[in-house]
C-alpha cells in the first residue's frame, strides 16, 4: 500500500473519530499532544506524511482503537486481537462503579443515552426507592445511589437522551411500572424533571419520540469508546467502531423522528404537570 493511500485512510479514520466524539479539532489536537496547526497539516488534502509513532499511540489509546486500524492495515478497530463484544455483569440495581468508569473514560465526548424507564440523572430518591422495592428500603443505600447518579454530570459533559413519550405518560397516569406510586410522588418527580431539564440545558438535551412508532432497547453510547446495551443483570458491551457507528446511526434516527425537541421538553413537561395536578 502506498504512503499516499495510507495517509488518506489515516485522515478518514481520524476525521471519523473527531466526528463521533463531537469535539472540535482544537480539542482533539490538545488531547493527543499536538497543536491545532500540526493537526491541520496532517489532515490537509495534499498531505503525504503521517504523525510520529507516539502520536499514533496516543490516538489509539485515547479512542480505544488500534494503530493498525488508523493506518488502514485492518478493518477491525479494536485495540486488541480479542473479541470486541463482551458481557459485563450488573448484579445490583445500579452498577455505579462500572458506569462511573465508562463515563470517566469518555470524558469530554458526547454521551448518547436511551434509558430504561427514567434517565438516571432525573430520578428522585423516592423513584429509586420504589424501583428497589420494599425489601431494599435502607435509607442510606438509597441516598448513596441517588448521590452517585451524578457520574453523568462530569465536567464538559455533553449528553443526548432519547426517551419515549409513553415512558413519561405512564408515570403521569400511574400505570405499570408506577401503579401504586402515590400521586404526590409522581407529581414531584415531574416537577423535578422540569427543574433539571431547565438547569442542565443545553449540555443535557432530551428528545421525546413516540414509542408506538419507534422501537428501541435501552443503551448508552460512550463517545467512541464503547456502546452498552442494558440487559437487566448484564450489559452487552461493544467496543468495535463499526458497531458503535451503527448504534450511533440508530440513535440519530430516533432524534430525527422525535416529536418533541430539547428546547420544547420543559414546556411539554409543564403541560404534563398541569394534567397530573388536576387529579
Amino acid at each position: 500500500m502506498s504512503k499516499r493511500l495510507i495517509t488518506r485512510i489515516f485522515q478518514q479514520r481520524v476525521l471519523s473519530l473527531i466526528q463521533a466524539s463531537s469535539k472540535s479539532r482544537s480539542m482533539f489536537a490538545e488531547e493527543i499532544g499536538i497543536d491545532r496547526s500540526a493537526l491541520s497539516q496532517l489532515l490537509a488534502e495534499d498531505a503525504v506524511r503521517l504523525p510520529r509513532a507516539d502520536t499514533l499511540v496516543r490516538i489509539a489509546r485515547r479512542y480505544g482503537v488500534s494503530v493498525d486500524w488508523l493506518l488502514g492495515l485492518t478493518e477491525q478497530a479494536g485495540a486488541t486481537g480479542r473479541g470486541t463484544t463482551e458481557v459485563a455483569d450488573n448484579p445490583a440495581y445500579y452498577n455505579i462503579p462500572l458506569l462511573t468508569q465508562w463515563h470517566t473514560e469518555a470524558e469530554g465526548m458526547k454521551i448518547r443515552y436511551v434509558p430504561y424507564r427514567l434517565p438516571d440523572i432525573l430520578r428522585m430518591s423516592e423513584i429509586v426507592a420504589w424501583e428497589l422495592g420494599p425489601d431494599n428500603d435502607d435509607p442510606e443505600m438509597i441516598k448513596t445511589i441517588v448521590s452517585s447518579l451524578d457520574y453523568n454530570r462530569g465536567p464538559g459533559t455533553d449528553m443526548e437522551i432519547c426517551l419515549s413519550m409513553q415512558t413519561i405518560t405512564s408515570l403521569i397516569d400511574g400505570i405499570f411500572p408506577w401503579d401504586g406510586l402515590p400521586v404526590s410522588v409522581r407529581r414531584a418527580q415531574i416537577d423535578h424533571m422540569v427543574e433539571q431539564v431547565e438547569a442542565l440545558y443545553p449540555s443535557l438535551r432530551i428528545f421525546l419520540f413516540d414509542g408506538r412508532q419507534h422501537h428501541t432497547v435501552p443503551y448508552t453510547i460512550f463517545g467512541t469508546q464503547r456502546a452498552a446495551i442494558y440487559a437487566g443483570s448484564q450489559y452487552i458491551v461493544f467496543t468495535d467502531q463499526p458497531t458503535i457507528r451503527q448504534m450511533q446511526r440508530h440513535f440519530d434516527s430516533l432524534i430525527r423522528n422525535s416529536a418533541i425537541q430539547p428546547h420544547e421538553v420543559s414546556r411539554w413537561l409543564r403541560q404534563a404537570t398541569l394534567t397530573i395536578r388536576n387529579r
